[in-house]
């Protein structure tokens, strides 16, 4: 699956355009990076970007940026409303998709060394990053701001983690920059049946980690209690990684509860929606919908879709589409405007950008594609789109067999069924592009220029190189496709008996799937100089087909005994 991270770096500029298109065409000189939004700020004199992509290119792209930021900005002329220390103000890493928080912390030490070393700057690491508990706090690493980066940086305590620890006129110019690692923030507001900017800030401040101040007697009038330190007491919220306040909205006339959400994989969205509806039901208030500011990952759309699917006993092992339309239904995030998935879903703007695939293509376009003189797609990739199909029966079986009348009971068993096989028929169909990707990368490499001796070794590795991706996609298809007939075997055994003729086409399907992609792996592993590398993966193959037809000889025996009694 795709590693995906987030950056969002903050430039201290936000009234010169010029400078700010500099800084962003720097960053979009790194061809895979999507450049999802530009945010100047005029008051704060300071401008948000937000990218994406895979984590090498986030990264080299954040250098580029960095970079020129301190070639344009000069920090001893700077002035705005937002603390700063330095021309790249801050650069946080966000893991978005199939990377871990430990990956993102790597990757942010790794640009925070580049950019010490290479560039110079002082550098902090700060969030996750941070090398010790006093530096995790941004604000504690920019105290003082850049006016007093001069004394901080040459003590002790405050030495950068990377880069100059000394002023100079490089310093002067560029300032310092932290560089971090944390989650996901998300912007979301829930929309109230009321005007009354009061009552919302009542409902944010049960909802809030932060809570509100305790006081004596009234809780509105009443006098704050104090510790013994004089520290105001504070009742906390119900929500942890959560700040919120209560605000008017005139454009809609409504009032809202305005939520950051701080890390959502402590407190997703759905679970902020059901806690502010519950406390606002407790104040007579109704909650009528909500919406998101910016963008969010598809894994919290899919989470709060099956959290809701889940509720009603229904099977989660349905389409991304439906699980998405489920979730926005349920939180109302069409109320105010319309929601489009591919606008606000993180992944989807990336898919966007990308271009299209081959299975973006209708049926008739893919058949006409693997008709045409072009070598591909070929066998690898039709392998894959038939396993894809045949573990897309299986998933319709469970999914029919979770909705069979009487069958209640059997809703939750069912439903992980088909998210299984939901699981195989999406990674097989996106083995559709990545074998044909495969072939085109044996291409390129034979059309690599063999003038010298230096030419020719460079184009014999990369031949060797794309050869093993030829052989290792079409691997993964069988193994995949062998591996989805458990769902076929499990529905032609205790699935809805109407359909037991579907999980055996999807059996029929798997096992096609599996032999297709073998005879890419043998006829690929001809051109492969590692022979001990392809005793392995030859012997690897060959247990898969015998296996894969077994599984289906012994499906097919339960299907036809079952349909013909």
């Amino acid at each position: 699956m795709k590693k995906i991270i987030e950056c969002v770096p903050n430039f201290s500029e936000g009234r010169d355009l010029a400078i700010i298109k500099e800084i962003t065409d720097a960053i979009e000189s790194v061809p895979e990076i999507s450049l999802l939004d530009v945010d100047p700020g005029n008051a704060t004199n300071r401008t948000v970007v937000t990218f994406v992509g895979n984590p090498d290119d986030v990264i080299e792209a954040a250098f580029c940026g960095i970079k020129k930021a301190a070639e344009l900005i000069d920090m001893s002329k700077h002035s705005g409303e937002h603390p700063r220390f330095g021309a790249t103000d801050v650069c946080p890493l966000v893991p978005v998709a199939n990377v871990t928080m430990e990956e993102a912390v790597e990757y942010a030490r790794k640009l925070a060394k580049r950019v010490g070393e290479e560039l110079g700057i002082p550098v902090f690491c700060y969030e996750f990053a941070a090398f010790n508990e006093e530096r995790k706090s941004l604000a504690t690493c920019r105290s003082g701001e850049y006016e007093a980066l001069k004394e901080r940086i040459s003590t002790d305590k405050w030495k950068p983690d990377f880069g100059a620890s000394a002023w100079s006129d490089k310093v002067s110019g560029s300032g310092a920059t932290a560089i971090g690692a944390r989650n996901f923030l998300v912007a979301y507001n829930v929309n109230l049946n009321t005007t009354s900017t009061r009552r919302a800030n009542a409902i944010a401040f049960d909802v809030r980690e932060a809570g509100r101040a305790k006081r004596d007697g009234n809780p509105i009038t009443g006098k704050i209690v104090k510790d013994k330190n004089g520290v105001p007491v504070r009742i906390p919220g119900t929500l942890k990684k959560t700040r919120a306040i209560g605000w008017y909205i005139e454009e809609y006339g409504i009032a809202q509860i305005s939520i950051n959400l701080t890390d959502i994989t402590v407190t997703p969205v759905h679970v902020a929606f059901d806690e502010v509806t519950e406390k606002a039901r407790l104040r007579g208030i109704r909650t009528t919908g909500s919406e998101l500011v910016g963008l969010i990952p598809l894994q919290a759309m899919l989470d709060a879709g099956k959290y809701f699917l889940r509720k009603q006993n229904r099977s989660t092992g349905i389409s991304d589409e439906e699980i998405i339309k489920i979730a926005v239904k349920s939180l109302g995030l069409d109320e105010l405007t319309p929601f489009d998935p591919k606008k606000k879903i993180i992944e989807y703007v990336i898919e966007e950008n990308a271009g299209k695939k081959l299975i973006d293509q209708t049926l008739t376009q893919f058949k006409n594609e693997t008709a045409s003189e072009s070598p591909a797609p070929g066998g690898g990739s039709i392998s894959a789109y038939v396993g894809s199909m045949g573990a897309a029966l299986g998933t319709m079986v469970a999914n029919l067999s979770a909705h069979k009348r009487g069958w209640d009971d059997r809703w939750e068993e069912f439903s992980d069924w088909a998210e299984k096989g939901k699981y195989y028929h999406t990674a097989l169909l996106n083995c559709v592009d990545e074998d044909t990707d495969a072939f085109n990368q044996i291409m390129a490499a034979f059309g690599l220029p063999k003038s010298s001796e230096q030419e020719k070794l460079e184009r014999k590795n990369a031949i060797q190189a794309a050869t093993k991706n030829a052989i290792e996609v079409p691997l993964k298809v069988m193994q995949l496709a062998h591996d989805s007939l458990e769902v076929m075997k499990a529905m032609a055994e205790i699935g809805n008996p109407n359909s037991v003729s579907d999980a055996g086409v999807g059996a029929l399907c798997a096992r096609t799937a599996v032999e297709g992609a073998y005879l890419n792996v043998k006829i690929n592993a001809a051109g492969f100089d590692d022979k001990e590398y392809l005793t392995k993966i030859l012997e690897t193959a060959d247990k898969l087909i015998f296996s894969a037809k077994d599984k289906e000889t012994s499906i097919l025996k339960i299907v036809y005994e079952k349909i013909e009694g």
